[in-house]
């Protein structure tokens, strides 16, 4: 069982790298699809909408059948499909194909994503310890690798359709290798043979079916979406902070404090840095202090390094700043998803849709704010609104303090267990 969950745990991390790596290599063919399709920043602004709102299809579609056909059936089949897909704006002649191209992109890299995300769930909950912050570090590790393909390929003269088709044949194999690797059955009978094998076999009784058939009380279901809806939103305050953060860093390191464009990306890079060292660090901060702290000191930091860069008087204190800001807010969204799929396993998929579908929302809403506020002041002061957002996220922490996995606030429930 040990060798399983490893094995488990591997393939996750694959899928995780896979759908950073992916959607990374259509980032950076952006300009020269752009070009090739001949279109304007107008009109590749509306049409990346489309990308979204297939993203936020897929999530929602991809969640459902997660937890009626299991994640070891889903997951590899959303990775085939995101694969496919990558080639199709590549091969765009026109605005129309590219929006049908971008549409169909997005339903596949939403799929993906929120069953992979469902299926770390259930990876989680049988390690019963907190991990799902390194999951989310490994995605930044695909982009990484994400631009140096596209970097080469760039450089050899390859053309968006030869880059992204090859690179999505690929994909479709990679999305394949793993597949049998994946924890079987919902997440239910997943974690309950894990703690059992652990003591002692048991045979099966003839009560012994899934959780997700047994009766619940209608007050349970009561609670449970309220639950999930906070959730929700608080990661749509979360993640249309990260949007505004890969949008407008740059921008306000070279407009507003007059940094040189090559000099300016350091803001972004600094962010992006500080995130992924923080998602590295945070499942051990979270197996110590618990998610409902690490989202609340999170916000908190996250908070505090946006007025740093609103009110920075040069490009070194903006760059603090900027890491300030990666390094609070790289454990929240992820404690986010874990507390969405742990409130009821049997419709993780559901609950993590739900809850990753509000906040790819904010993330597409976040830099479109900032855009609409600049035309009423500058843009450094128009960071002082997520930091407001980020702020409410720190107040409303205290909603993760009932179903954690392997931190100090759920040793209390697991004690009248043993």
């Amino acid at each position: 069982m040990e060798r399983s969950l490893q094995a488990a745990r591997a393939a996750t991390i694959v899928y995780f790298v896979l759908v950073g790596t992916l959607m990374g290599l259509w980032l950076v063919q952006i300009p020269t699809v752009e070009k090739h399709v001949g279109i304007s920043h107008s009109t590749l602004g509306s049409l990346l909408v489309l990308l979204g709102l297939g993203a936020f299809l897929g999530m929602q579609v991809a969640g459902r059948l997660a937890d009626r056909w299991g994640t070891r059936i889903v997951v590899p089949a959303a990775g085939v499909l995101c694969g496919a897909t990558l080639v199709l704006p590549g091969l765009a002649r026109n605005p129309w194909e590219l929006a049908g191209a971008l549409l169909a992109f997005g339903f596949g890299n939403g799929s993906l994503d929120v069953s992979m995300n469902a299926h770390a769930v259930h990876v989680e909950k049988a390690y019963g310890r907190p991990i799902m912050s390194t999951f989310h570090a490994t995605f930044s590790v695909g982009g990484v690798i994400a631009a140096l393909i596209g970097a080469r390929a760039t450089s050899a003269g390859l053309s968006s359709a030869t880059t992204l088709g090859t690179a999505g044949a690929v994909g479709v194999v990679i999305a394949l290798l793993p597949a049998r690797s994946l924890l079987p059955g919902s997440p239910t009978i997943t974690a309950t043979a894990t703690a059992t094998a652990a003591v002692v076999p048991v045979p099966e009784p003839e009560s012994a079916i899934p959780e997700a058939e047994v009766p619940r009380d209608a007050s349970a279901k009561r609670r449970a979406p309220k639950r999930i809806w906070i959730l929700a939103a608080l990661a749509f305050a979360c993640m249309l902070c990260e949007g505004v953060a890969n949008d407008w860093s740059a921008l306000d390191a070279k407009n507003v404090l007059g940094a040189g464009a090559s000099t300016a990306a350091f803001a972004y890079g600094t962010y992006a840095a500080a995130m992924t060292i923080g998602r590295l660090l945070a499942d051990r901060v979270c197996a110590r202090i618990g998610p409902a702290a690490v989202l609340r000191y999170g916000a908190a930091l996250g908070a505090a390094g946006f007025v740093i860069v609103a009110i920075a008087p040069g490009l070194a204190t903006a760059l603090a700043g900027w890491a300030i800001f990666g390094i609070g807010l790289s454990g929240c969204v992820p404690q986010l998803f874990s507390a969405a799929g742990h409130s009821d396993p049997a419709s993780a998929g559901t609950n993590v849709s739900r809850v990753a579908g509000l906040g790819y929302i904010g993330m597409l809403a976040g830099p479109a704010v900032i855009g609409w506020l600049t035309r009423l002041t500058a843009l450094n002061y128009t960071f002082l609104l997520p930091a407001l957002l980020l702020v409410i996220a720190a107040v409303a922490a205290g909603i993760l303090r009932t179903g954690a996995v392997g931190t100090r606030e759920s040793e209390p429930e697991m004690a009248e267990h043993r």
